[in-house]
């Protein structure tokens, strides 16, 4: 990793940060084609890997449009975006030294830290959760002590620990008092009737539900068809898509600076996305996406909820709502231990803040309402 000669440990001197990143200009042009790596005013520029824990779609679309819209290049820094999936774990290939920030989820990650993995929460991205288990409004599950006795679907692969961990909370073993089927990543086992519950996310696979032909009317389903846990609703919301990089790293050298330019960047990404979410489509499906326009247009808009209004700036970490999420996991039986303090720090975020507002960057979206999207058959 080369150096910036523009500045260095933006942690400790973050006043003649703003003075330098004031007067740099965004750029514009395509994430896939023709994105800057740099702007006239940096000395050199630092190239860093971030590795989503998904496909390219709306859920990572703040980074694809740091990286479009010159935000990155802003910060004197040259991202290359990792696509995840299937056989790609983020913080396994972050701890492996072979990315130098992941996007994953706090107990996930928290699981692989105890496992020893030296990851570091640097920041927050998604202030509220998503986790839903879906199940047809006639089955008589309303609550989570519903399930057992059940055919369940989970994916499996870290996704079930928050899952997991509010079933044993409520005294409920998901290995013994729960048949657990293994869910492809769609809807087809809710409804071809293979299960009596699914899990879901609101911002993907609840949408696939509503993009879909009910053959008794004709017509798409409604959320009526349908009943929803909602874990945040019930108490047992956890924190989930964040940044982490290792703690080894962030004490090398100057990349503590590093981080907190790319959390200013990935930051604006995020902003920009709030305020012009069609422009932010338009990029997730310019870079391929399988998703349809419509599905990731709803996308775009639940991801937008998970972030604003933003309690204290995009990327905080509320100290409480970290508790809440490790104490789940243990009280679960997906952790063993707190991790401590030393699994986040929330200075580089906060100094990554500073510089976006010293740009004029709103960075809490106090005003900010979601907007109507109309679905379609297939998400198309």
């Amino acid at each position: 990793m080369t150096p910036t000669l523009r500045s260095a440990g933006a942690v400790t001197a973050a006043a003649g940060l703003l003075l330098s990143l004031a007067g740099c200009a965004g750029m514009g042009g395509s994430a896939e084609a023709a994105a800057p790596s740099a702007n006239a005013d940096c000395a050199s520029v630092d190239k860093v890997t971030v590795v989503l824990q998904w496909v390219t779609q709306a859920q990572f679309a703040g980074y694809y449009a740091a990286k479009d819209k010159g935000f990155y290049a802003d910060q004197c820094l040259d991202v290359t975006i990792q696509e995840g999936g299937t056989n790609v774990v983020p913080q396994q290939v972050l701890a492996s030294g072979n990315a130098e920030f992941a996007v994953s989820h706090v107990i996930k990650s928290m699981a692989s830290r105890e496992q020893g993995a030296d990851v570091v929460n640097i920041s927050q991205t998604f202030e509220r959760g998503a986790y839903l288990q879906v199940s047809w409004a006639d089955s008589g599950i309303s609550s989570l002590t519903d399930l057992k006795g059940t055919k369940m679907g989970s994916w499996g692969g870290g996704n079930e620990l928050t899952l997991y961990a509010a079933l044993k909370a409520e005294g409920i073993d998901p290995t013994t008092d729960i048949t657990v089927l293994q869910q492809p990543f769609d809807m087809s086992m809710l409804l071809n009737h293979e299960a009596d519950s699914v899990q879901a996310k609101t911002y993907n696979e609840y949408a696939q539900l509503l993009e879909t032909v009910n053959p008794a009317t004709g017509k798409l389903y409604q959320p009526s068809d349908f009943s929803v846990l909602d874990f945040q609703k019930l108490g047992y919301g956890t924190l989930e898509d964040g940044v982490y990089a290792r703690g080894d790293w962030l004490a090398e050298g100057d990349n503590a600076d590093i981080a907190t330019r790319f959390l200013a960047g990935t930051n604006e990404g995020w902003a920009f996305c709030r305020d012009d979410a069609d422009a932010c489509v338009d990029m997730v499906v310019a870079q391929g996406s399988a998703l349809g326009r419509t599905h990731q247009a709803w996308m775009m808009n639940e991801i937008n909820k998970l972030m604003w209004p933003s309690t204290a700036g995009i990327g905080a970490l509320s100290e409480e709502d970290w508790k809440r999420t490790v104490q789940v996991g243990i009280e679960g039986g997906v952790l063993t231990k707190d991790p401590g303090t030393d699994a986040y720090r929330t200075d580089l975020n906060a100094a990554a803040l500073k510089l976006l507002e010293a740009k004029g960057v709103d960075v809490t979206g106090a005003d900010w309402t979601p907007a109507t999207v109309t679905l379609t058959e297939g998400g198309k």
